[in-house]
């Protein structure tokens, strides 16, 4: 069977009842796989793992997508986390005897659909961007979803790929893509002072010169009173866990600061903790159902 994973960004991680809603449009689809839910409240944002075959992905993140965009409103949306839709972004990742071409044509069936059947403007990234431009997902995020609405239906390079060319008042704008498995990491320092989370994370993401394939920012967790490095290692065989923790440390440790802990956010490949372990990561809630062939064998 081709199994197809597909990791959703929702706009919201404090209210129970609409992230079980979201959730609940996901699982109710047939032939899907729901591997992992996870809501962060000081985020403000949900991320839900699932898989199945293309038609089972398809149907589901589009019913997900729905539920959210009738649920959230991004005009009342606070989080520390960077967005501009309530369904933030949509990848599609290849998993066994799928491809990285299939899931580019299903991010690009999937955009048109959201795009015409819902209105909200959609704009394709990493694998599936259309324009070179787009690929990171940064860059279409520039002014979140307030810089968005300002800008969309005035400024030609804020065209979207697909649906209208104007915000969609409530559930903003989707990003949807193919991309390698991605792995969202964060470090927690032992300090509140944001502004060394934030120049640690200057110094180490790929785009000020630091790590390849590291996408890292600094923000105060206010439920924890701590600073933290949240990161997205987009390839772990370029720049793994290791790496980036011995990285972190060594910054960290320019301020007289240490790390506390570090956790997961959703699944991994078990390739990833190859030269390394949890114990060595700090990472306080990880369990082998972390690990994404555990989930999978779970549900043959």
């Amino acid at each position: 069977m081709k199994l197809i994973e597909c990791v959703p960004n929702f706009s919201e991680g404090r209210r129970p009842e609409v992230v079980n809603a979201i959730v609940k449009s996901i699982s109710s689809q047939n032939g899907v796989i729901l591997l992992d839910k996870e809501m962060d409240a000081s985020h403000n944002r949900l991320v839900i793992t699932f898989a199945g075959d293309a038609k089972a992905v398809k149907s589901a993140a589009f019913a997900a997508t729905k539920t959210a965009m009738e649920l959230i409103n991004l005009n009342k949306h606070k989080g520390e986390h960077p967005r501009i839709g309530a369904t933030d972004v949509i990848p599609f990742i290849p998993l066994s005897g799928s491809t990285m071409d299939e899931c580019i044509t299903l991010a690009k069936e999937i955009g048109r659909e959201i795009g015409e059947k819902l209105q909200i403007p959609v704009y394709l990234y990493e694998e599936a961007a259309i324009k070179p431009e787009r690929r990171n997902l940064a860059n279409i995020r520039k002014g979140e979803f307030e810089g968005l609405k300002e800008e969309i239906g005035k400024n030609p390079e804020r065209i979207p790929d697909f649906g209208p060319n104007h915000i969609h008042p409530t559930a903003g704008a989707t990003v949807v893509g193919a991309r390698f498995f991605l792995i969202a990491y964060n470090i927690n320092l032992n300090t509140p002072d944001v502004k060394i989370a934030k120049q640690i994370a200057k110094t180490i993401r790929e785009s000020n010169g630091g790590l390849k394939s590291v996408k890292a920012l600094g923000v105060f967790l206010s439920d924890k009173n701590l600073a933290q490095v949240t990161m997205n290692l987009t390839n772990y065989r370029i720049t793994g866990m290791k790496t980036v923790f011995e990285a972190v440390e060594k910054e960290a440790a320019k301020f007289g600061v240490s790390i506390k802990e570090s956790e997961l956010i959703g699944l991994l490949p078990a390739e990833a903790l190859k030269d390394t372990s949890p114990e060595e990561l700090m990472i306080t809630n990880f369990t082998d159902s972390l690990i994404i062939e555990n989930r999978l064998r779970n549900h043959e």
